[in-house]
């Protein structure tokens, strides 16, 4: 028998409009013994069944649902059956040669990130209770993908992220079995890149940008291109690819700067993609008192807000880099921009681009609005799975 936790009267708001969510100021009481992690049956303040889902009296979402029909408890069957959900779902929207195969609650699988590379897993866990599933849940993609006929050569482990020391848990990384060539090629829109799985930030590659990436390709042909968080180089790889005749990245990471050189070498591009390591926030007023001008200037920073309290300083930012960058852009010329916080709602992110655009006295076209790629799918009920915007404007002077 596993424990049973009640809610309080009137609580579990997110889980009953669809969520995966219950927080510890939500639950009124827990009958039987249980450890942290365990799968436990959750019930209103009337009894009613609701699902079933691990809990962690540790974190404060104390406990994530998985199932919410009382025969459908958690079993290696059921876990296959999420697995190959998953990948069936994958296979039908993005090209799986590279992409990401679980995203957490959006894969009623919470907690739980997993990306494809080639032939290798980059595994991210960060709950407790999918923690304890992991060395299962693993075996079953890799059986999933082998009835696919593809053959899964190594599985790190980048469960490094500081969210993990919420749960209880140590943040951990190293290689799930055997050890392997952690320097993975890939191939994304045409554009080839090694990925390092071991030290490369978050899983080792961003795949949430993938459409992003190819819709600021139709504009780069024969123009010149300011790439800002340039990470790996792949938005001014993607520019290069098309055409750019000249193209500008700048990250302030020189692991990053030299990872990208890197993969402009690999794509014959070193004589047009060039890279700078240098801070943003300090270059573009540098670059706008040179006199610098850009057919396409594209913003890809970092999650400014990571919590709600930092959103106001975040906007600052986000005003700052759009400014900036607005200056800098020909009259005619495109400006892509976007945010990756879940904490930047489109709304406020759309008010700050509008400041921004009053105080550089320019106007904006869009051209598109975007959002992370189908592979990292928007799950209504769990607003933390909507986190990236993304804009491409024209911009004009004022007339």
């Amino acid at each position: 028998m596993s424990a049973i936790i009640t809610l309080k009267k009137g609580e579990g708001r997110t889980v009953k409009s669809g969520g995966a969510w219950i927080y510890d100021n939500e639950i009124a009481k827990v009958d039987g013994a249980f450890e942290n992690g365990d799968i436990v049956e959750v019930h209103d303040f009337d009894g009613y069944f609701m699902g079933w889902g691990f809990y962690n009296p540790v974190s404060r979402i104390s406990v994530r649902l998985m199932s919410r029909k009382k025969e459908h408890t958690i079993t290696a069957s059921f876990l296959e059956q999420r697995v190959r959900d998953a990948w069936e779902y994958r296979k039908m929207t993005v090209d799986t040669s590279c992409c990401r195969l679980i995203f957490g609650e959006a894969d009623w699988l919470p907690g739980l990130v997993v990306d494809k590379f080639s032939d290798v897993l980059v595994v991210e866990s960060l709950a407790l209770g999918i923690d304890r599933l992991k060395p299962l849940l693993v075996e079953l993609v890799k059986k999933v993908l082998e009835e696919d006929g593809i053959s899964i050569r190594g599985v790190y482990e980048r469960s490094d992220a500081k969210v993990r020391l919420q749960e209880g848990m140590e943040r951990v990384k190293g290689f799930l079995g055997e050890p392997f060539d952690t320097r993975v090629p890939i191939v994304e829109n045409g554009v080839k890149y090694i990925v390092d799985v071991e030290d490369g930030q978050k899983t080792g590659f961003f795949l949430d940008q993938k459409d992003n990436r190819l819709a600021v390709q139709k504009l780069c042909a024969g123009k010149r291109v300011l790439d800002c968080f340039t990470h790996t180089g792949s938005f001014a790889l993607n520019a290069g690819l098309a055409g750019a005749v000249e193209v500008l990245g700048v990250d302030a990471s020189l692991t990053g700067v030299r990872q990208a050189e890197e993969n402009a070498a690999l794509n014959g591009l070193s004589d047009r993609v060039k890279f700078l390591c240098a801070d943003v926030f300090e270059l573009l007023p540098q670059l706008l008192e040179r006199g610098e001008a850009y057919d396409v200037v594209i913003l890809d920073p970092p999650a400014f807000a990571k919590s709600r309290s930092s959103v106001k300083n975040a906007v600052k930012g986000y005003r700052e880099i759009n400014l900036r960058g607005l200056k800098l852009v020909k009259d005619g010329g495109f400006l892509a921009t976007c945010s990756c916080s879940h904490f930047m709602d489109p709304e406020l992110f759309a008010k700050t681009i509008r400041e921004a655009a009053a105080g550089a006295h320019k106007r904006l076209r869009q051209v598109k609005f975007g959002t992370q790629a189908p592979d990292h799918p928007i799950l209504w009920a769990a607003e933390e799975s909507y986190y990236l915007k993304f804009y491409i404007f024209q911009v004009c002077m004022e007339r």
